[in-house]
């Protein structure tokens, strides 16, 4: 009975370890934002004017849309407001991945050229956190409203009528899982540096690949466009970052999306937890500046 009651202990002081380290990290990630964000605002200018850009773009590559949709019906079986909820969610996505992942991956290589990298190390925090999140890039989340307001405009003209409240309720999950996934591959990719130095061509392989998560998957059929869908949706799962969450929010009818959502579970766990592997494996890897 006494081996039982400490046993239950043991059990009650590591969960509360457990929650007390999650607290901990989203303190210093909140102290991460801050410090971000008074960065930013100390260069108002260059603030507004990296947010007036990049919601420049976004408005010219809606309007393009616009355009194509005065010549058909429908794009890959998306009709109009259908495809807007598409582009929503690729602005969603991107967005957070351009904001809290991209400006600390792009500087991981010259943190391993510099030596810096030993810094890191030796802070008491897991180091893939830190170099993940380490900054915030307040611009880029302008493209998160803009999407925001196109989301739920298309939402309101959908033929079909509203969604359903289970597409509704699992969309911001999976649009979480889709920015996890883009996270995984580039973190997998800018962890190739501690082996090869200087990776261009590797970290440029990610935008080349993320660049099929823009499009529905319909579109890659044929003789060619088939392979190819079934390479970036069950080898590298791409085509579902977008794909999936916009699918049973636009298209809840269709049982595709919903059978590819449960697929996403697992690719969404797989990813994260192969680029964990990759990243630890190449810091073992690495030798420091003073070896």
């Amino acid at each position: 009975m006494q081996r039982e009651t400490t046993t239950t202990g043991h059990d009650e002081l590591r969960r509360q370890s457990r929650l007390h380290s999650w607290a901990k990290y989203l303190q210093v990630f909140g102290t991460f934002a801050r410090n971000s964000l008074i960065r930013d605002m100390t260069f108002r200018v260059d603030f507004i004017i990296q947010l007036i850009s990049s919601t420049s773009f976004v408005i010219m590559n809606l309007g393009f849309y616009l355009l194509i949709y005065q010549y058909t019906n429908s794009i890959a079986g998306w009709s109009q407001f259908e495809f807007f909820v598409f582009i929503a969610t690729t602005m969603l996505v991107n967005s957070m991945v351009q904001a809290f992942f991209m400006p600390n991956v792009q500087e991981f290589s010259e943190l391993i050229r510099t030596g810096n990298l030993d810094f890191a190390l030796l802070k008491p925090i897991d180091t893939q956190f830190l170099i993940s999140l380490q900054k915030v890039s307040w611009p880029s989340l302008g493209n998160f409203g803009v999407a925001l307001i196109l989301l739920f405009y298309s939402l309101g003209h959908l033929s079909d009528g509203a969604p359903s409240w289970a597409g509704m309720l699992l969309y911001p999950v999976y649009v979480l899982a889709g920015a996890s996934i883009l996270y995984s591959v580039m973190i997998a990719l800018a962890a190739t540096s501690i082996w090869l130095g200087r990776n261009q061509s590797l970290y440029d392989f990610w935008f080349y690949i993320t660049n099929f998560s823009r499009y529905p998957m319909g579109i890659y059929d044929g003789r060619w466009g088939t392979p190819m869908r079934q390479v970036f949706t069950f080898v590298i799962p791409i085509l579902i970052v977008i794909n999936v969450p916009a699918g049973i929010l636009a298209k809840p009818l269709d049982p595709a999306y919903w059978k590819l959502a449960l697929f996403a579970v697992a690719a969404t766990v797989v990813s994260f937890w192969a680029s964990r592997l990759v990243f630890q494996k190449a810091l073992r890897s690495y030798r420091s500046a003073s070896s």
